[in-house]
């Protein structure tokens, strides 16, 4: 049985760490290092780190500042930003992350999570669904910093891509991106009954209740935030936090 894992997710961009609000206005909050460090001393579950850019850019992963960030880590490390080659995701794995995460790649060339999954196994891939709800109540996904919308129904993307190889779903809400409101819970919903494989959830964690509260009665196996890991009160000061051990064993993190 799986233990649920809380997981803070830092969005790098230009080399440093931002917070954003629907996926808008990228507000620096801080060197990616420096919160890994501290990271490190809250015994965090497991880290994702995401370059917003990387992808509609066209860039190559910044291999040198993944390398630095994967020799900080004393957690499980996620890195997705960039990837679109198996030999990318190879080499990003031989610099000690434990798992990449593809986005773009996996709608725009779907086979290549069958052949990332083969070269460095299954567990090491996932699918990030970057998803905003449409004015009839549904679910689009969408690429590149939601700017270009994703053809297709999402549980069968999501499906697909369990299909393909994929060993996790990470599904991030647009809409609740930043607001710290709580977590879209009809989307998880619907993700998780429609998928096999471990879920991760993204988008709107602005308490431990919330989080208690997905991982108790929706029973996903990661609850995700950044606002609430790099934010500290209503004026939203800058402060990297992880709930302690006790909190931890409060939010009762065994899924039954």
């Amino acid at each position: 049985m799986l233990r649920s894992r809380i997981i803070p997710c830092l969005l790098v961009r230009d080399k440093g760490l931002v917070k954003t609000v629907n996926f808008k206005n990228p507000k620096y909050v801080g060197d990616p290092i420096n919160a890994v460090k501290i990271f490190n001393e809250k015994l965090v579950d497991e880290l994702i780190v995401l370059d917003i850019d990387a992808s509609r850019d066209k860039r190559e992963p910044d291999y040198k500042m993944i390398e630095n960030l994967a020799a900080e880590c004393r957690m499980p490390f996620c890195y997705g930003g960039g990837i679109k080659t198996v030999e990318q995701a190879v080499r990003i794995s031989n610099l000690g992350v434990e798992k990449v995460a593809l986005s773009s790649a996996a709608i725009e060339t779907p086979e290549l999570i069958s052949h990332i999954a083969a070269a460095i196994g299954r567990q090491s891939v996932v699918v990030v669904f970057d998803v905003r709800k449409t004015l009839f109540g549904n679910y689009e996904a969408y690429l590149f910093n939601g700017s270009k919308k994703v053809k297709g129904d999402l549980l069968a993307l999501a499906k697909h891509a369990e299909h393909l190889g994929a060993g996790e779903i990470v599904v991030n809400s647009i809409d609740n991106d930043g607001k710290m409101a709580g977590y879209d819970e009809k989307l998880i919903r619907l993700v998780r009954d429609a998928i096999d494989i471990p879920l991760t959830v993204l988008g709107g964690a602005g308490s431990l209740n919330d989080i208690k509260k997905v991982i108790q009665e929706h029973k996903v196996i990661g609850a995700a935030a950044g606002s609430l890991f790099v934010f500290k009160g209503v004026y939203k000061a800058v402060l990297i936090n992880y709930p302690s051990i006790a909190e931890k064993k409060a939010l009762n993190t065994l899924t039954n």
